[in-house]
């Protein structure tokens, strides 16, 4: 999943990271590169507690959806990357059957994404029920 984060620095303070698609998950780094690096753990984190609390992770929305929110102001937009789809726990492995030719779509995508057959449809399905609400 890819979550938008806002950056921001004051003069004399660290480089401190909001992450607006998750309530409460802040960070903060040295320098840019640390912030960034530092936001991705932090996401993890937080995801992870929302995972082991049973609560739903929401699915990331666009910079433009908060780009005019006045908190966000003055403050440096980022994508940054999280493979969701290692955090929730041991793997298992699961026999499916699925169609051919959409076996073959996934494949192809994942290999153009540099990710696995397993990693997308996790990360497909956790995207699912994240957008569809947990029942």
């Amino acid at each position: 999943m890819r979550f938008p984060i806002v950056i921001h620095k004051d003069s004399d303070t660290d480089y401190g990271v909001t992450v607006p698609d998750l309530p409460g998950c802040f960070s903060a780094g040295a320098t840019t590169d640390e912030a960034l690096s530092n936001a991705i753990e932090a996401i993890e984190c937080h995801i992870e507690g929302l995972m082991i609390d049973g609560e739903p992770v929401p699915s990331p929305r666009s910079v433009e959806y908060y780009r005019a929110n006045k908190s966000f102001r003055g403050g440096v937009w980022a994508l940054v990357d999280v493979d969701v789809s290692k955090l929730s726990g041991k793997a298992k492995r699961v026999n499916i059957t699925l169609p051919e030719r959409l076996l073959v779509q996934i494949d192809s995508f994942a290999a153009r994404q540099g990710g696995s057959r397993s990693g997308l449809l996790a990360h497909a399905a956790m995207e699912y029920v994240a957008s569809h609400g947990q029942q």
